[in-house]
């Protein structure tokens, strides 16, 4: 196996490890920096509960391979609250009940991350498509949607 050195921005902290060029990005986070907030699900994309910011854009990390974000930004659920304050998508999942067991809500937040940045004031049926690549078990998306309806309005509260 072939080793490379990577240097990746994680949550605002440069990271500088050598790794197996085959290592996936969900496995360097949970296994070699012990950020454990990004799930493995599926292991082959379908899911999204592994799914973090490279450079500000939702991929799906049990498909990027570590040496892939070299000299790049990645952007956890670890790295969403600021100053010791939730991000608006954090509060809006807890106050709208948008999770049940919770396992695709670091993904989900994420992935709404994106969106929001691209669509600050989507429709109920844009958000549903802006998701769809992640999947949840549990909820019905409803309380989802809710919550991230939520979160769109206090985004825009902050901006204004």
């Amino acid at each position: 196996m072939s080793k490379h050195t990577v240097t990746i921005d994680i949550n605002g902290t440069t990271v500088t490890k050598e790794v197996d060029s085959r290592m996936l990005l969900v496995h360097f986070l949970r296994e070699e920096l012990q950020m454990t907030g990004t799930h493995i699900g599926c292991d082959t994309s379908s899911c999204g509960a592994c799914t973090v910011l490279m450079d500000g854009r939702s991929v799906k990390s049990c498909t990027v391979y570590t040496v892939q974000a070299n000299g790049r930004s990645v952007k956890t659920i670890e790295g969403m609250e600021s100053g010791g304050a939730l991000h608006p998508l954090q509060e809006s999942f807890h106050e709208e009940h948008g999770l049940q067991c919770g396992f695709c809500t670091p993904g989900m937040i994420m992935r709404a991350t994106e969106f929001l940045e691209k669509n600050p004031n989507p429709s109920e049926e844009e958000i549903r498509w802006g998701i769809s690549g992640n999947l949840c078990r549990c909820t019905g998306y409803v309380n989802i949607v809710k919550a991230i309806q939520n979160a769109a309005e206090k985004m825009q509260k902050e901006v204004a």
